[in-house]
């Protein structure tokens, strides 16, 4: 079975599709989302175990085939959590959750961010090996077919112990199986350009997050200002601005994830 020929393909399948924003329930579409966060960072720890043995003695085409589908599988679940986030984020929200959904709105995107970080990485680096492994092999099938090409009285003159020793490395090298694996790492390469826009998704919905957080903000020392009520009122009106800069400190990091994704998602 060719890496190619098997790629997308599996007796079991690690995801199977679809998305939770048909519910049009926040909690339950939240919920959903925080179970496909899981989902890919026990992906990535699969993918991060599979990818040290890459250009390994341990390396074979089971290998390569497992890395490549688990992370196409885990870059169309990225995809539909980057859907539902959106969905999430227009949803109307009950006047007595808000506050509790936008906390779980910004924990939601700051682990999908890390996770991301953590996929993308992955994805570098089977890349990285992948290309560096197809290098090898190249190399080594260029010096067979010098010694390929030689006059057949050199062969003869030689002795067969030669001669079998050419032939057993042309087999071992199958110059067809190289161009499936460059075709795959192309596959790799096109998904790791597809989280890059998730990130960059993520990031303008992290910034509109922001911009209702500045306008809390606002709100909340517009409030402080006028205060006539009593020391009990401008006390709580001092507790939801503090409250208001630690999500927006919160947001700020949120937002250098993304940036640190975003960098390093060219090979």
């Amino acid at each position: 079975m060719s890496g190619m020929a098997s790629y997308g393909r599996g007796n079991t399948a690690l995801y199977q599709g679809g998305s939770a924003s048909g519910s049009k329930d926040p909690t339950a579409l939240a919920a959903e989302i925080g179970r496909n966060i899981g989902e890919i960072s026990r992906n990535v720890i699969q993918l991060e175990k599979l990818v040290k043995q890459i250009g390994t003695p341990q390396d074979s085409e089971q290998v390569r085939d497992r890395v490549h589908k688990i992370t196409h599988d885990t870059n169309k679940l990225a995809q539909d959590i980057n859907k539902d986030m959106k969905t999430l984020a227009n949803l109307p929200v009950p006047e007595n959750q808000q506050r509790q959904m936008k906390l779980q709105k910004e924990r939601l995107t700051e682990e999908f961010s890390d996770t991301l970080n953590k996929f993308q990485t992955v994805q570098r680096s089977a890349a990285v090996k992948e290309k560096e492994s197809i290098s090898r092999a190249r190399a080594a099938s260029s010096g067979f077919s010098e010694f390929r090409d030689e006059p057949k009285e050199q062969f003869s003159q030689q002795g067969y112990s030669q001669t079998a020793q050419i032939m057993k490395m042309e087999n071992d090298v199958d110059l067809e199986s190289l161009r499936e694996r460059e075709s795959a790492i192309k596959q790799l390469e096109s998904d790791i350009m597809d989280v890059n826009q998730i990130f960059k998704d993520l990031g303008m919905l992290v910034h509109q997050q922001g911009e209702q957080l500045d306008s809390i903000e606002a709100n909340v020392e517009n409030a402080v200002v006028h205060v006539e009520k009593g020391g009990e009122e401008l006390k709580q009106a001092v507790t939801y601005q503090s409250k208001a800069r630690r999500k927006n400190c919160c947001t700020k990091k949120i937002m250098y994830r993304i940036e640190q994704g975003r960098n390093g998602a060219f090979l």
